[in-house]
């Protein structure tokens, strides 16, 4: 069996990491999501929207839906790199996995900063999903309750993005289902502020975001750290 005991916590560097990647990600976000937060909001009935509390609860609920299915999701990864792990020395398969998810990390960093539009390439892999949750999407709109609006935030978390599967991969590497779910919950946290921005304003949002000192800041800070994980995973890799 693979390793017995094993500690599935993972440590609050990490999930603080998570936090600031998917915060730093903001100007992703509101390149992606703009048109879908703003279509969401107006699918709300006419009477929700000019009520500001309930638009409010409503945009908590789409972005409740969303977190829940990135922790479903990093809870598969951590099981499917556990049973990855399960074929080659633990120790090894955790840091090559933990290498590849920092060149996803470092390669969303160069796309934030418009240094390198490859991440493109990445989020077409989730097309073929898209296309079939939209329609899905299309039935649940109007949105007149919260469990509408999170089962709708649900739906949205399966959006093709550059970003989140790069947070996978590191719940990938963590080899746990407990731990990619908690890397993926704080991730998903992480993007909270600028997501929730996005339903309330999401012109406003969307403007910012295409500032190109602001672009290159959040890049430079996100490549940065995928150098970071990416000499961790290298120093463990040939420390053995």
């Amino acid at each position: 069996m693979r390793r017995q005991g094993a500690d599935a916590r993972v440590s609050a560097g990490n999930l603080l990491a998570a936090l600031a990647m998917g915060f730093l990600g903001g100007v992703h976000c509101a390149g992606m999501c703009t048109g879908i937060a703003t279509a969401l909001t107006l699918g709300l009935e006419p009477g929700a929207r000019a009520r500001r509390a309930h638009l409010l609860v409503m945009l908590a609920a789409y972005n409740a839906g969303r977190i829940v299915s990135y922790t479903a999701a990093g809870a598969l990864a951590g099981l499917l790199g556990s049973l990855a792990a399960d074929l080659v020395p633990l120790a090894q398969a955790r840091a090559a996995l933990a290498l590849a998810a920092a060149a996803l990390v470092l390669a969303v960093g160069l796309h934030l900063g418009g240094w390198w539009p490859g991440v493109q390439r990445i989020e077409r892999l989730g097309a073929w999903l898209w296309t079939r949750l939209r329609p899905l999407m299309r039935r649940l709109v109007p949105v007149r309750s919260p469990a509408g609006a999170f089962a709708l935030g649900l739906l949205w978390g399966g959006i093709p993005c550059g970003l989140v599967y790069t947070a996978l991969a590191w719940a990938l590497a963590a080899a746990d289902p407990l731990r990619g779910a908690a890397l993926m919950a704080a991730f998903g946290l992480g993007t909270l502020p600028n997501l929730m921005a996005l339903g309330a304003a999401a012109v406003w949002v969307g403007r910012l975001a295409r500032r190109v000192a602001l672009r290159r800041a959040a890049g430079l800070l996100v490549a940065g750290w995928g150098l970071w994980m990416g000499w961790q995973a290298l120093a463990a890799l040939t420390s053995r």
